[in-house]
């Protein structure tokens, strides 16, 4: 008999993802299910059973279409007149590892395991990255 999963013993992996490759809503879905932990045998949507995802070359992210002019991202500070717009294209250009977070934190369910999915995510502007010992 396979014995169930829980918190204290999690099977935890380490993937690598360019995204150089594939559009930003495509690779924010292949993360997020990473993250959850949806493609292993034994998921349970009430346990953290995600892997760690480092994900490189986030200043080269591939949009499509008009994107980078037309989409805009929304900051609000909670005073009268504190709303700040931004385009993609600016964000991207001062803050790429942002834009890739943004679009995962709207694909994960907003529960209490969240933050501790979105501390396994790790976007790095280059290709350079310090978890080189993690991947076998």
């Amino acid at each position: 008999m396979e014995k169930s999963p829980n918190q204290q013993t999690p099977q935890r992996s380490w993937h690598l993802l360019d995204a150089s490759k594939e559009p930003l809503g495509r690779l924010s879905v292949k993360i997020a299910k990473l993250l959850c932990g949806k493609g292993k045998v034994n998921y349970l949507p009430n346990l953290d059973l995600g892997d760690y995802v480092v994900v490189v070359n986030a200043a080269s992210l591939l949009v499509t279409g008009r994107k980078e002019e037309k989409k805009i991202y929304y900051r609000y500070s909670g005073y009268p007149g504190g709303l700040k717009e931004e385009s993609l294209k600016s964000l991207k250009a001062r803050r790429p590892e942002e834009v890739l977070r943004h679009a995962v934190l709207g694909m994960l369910s907003k529960n209490k395991l969240l933050k501790k999915r979105m501390a396994r995510l790790l976007v790095y502007r280059g290709a350079e990255h310090p978890h080189g010992s993690q991947f076998k």
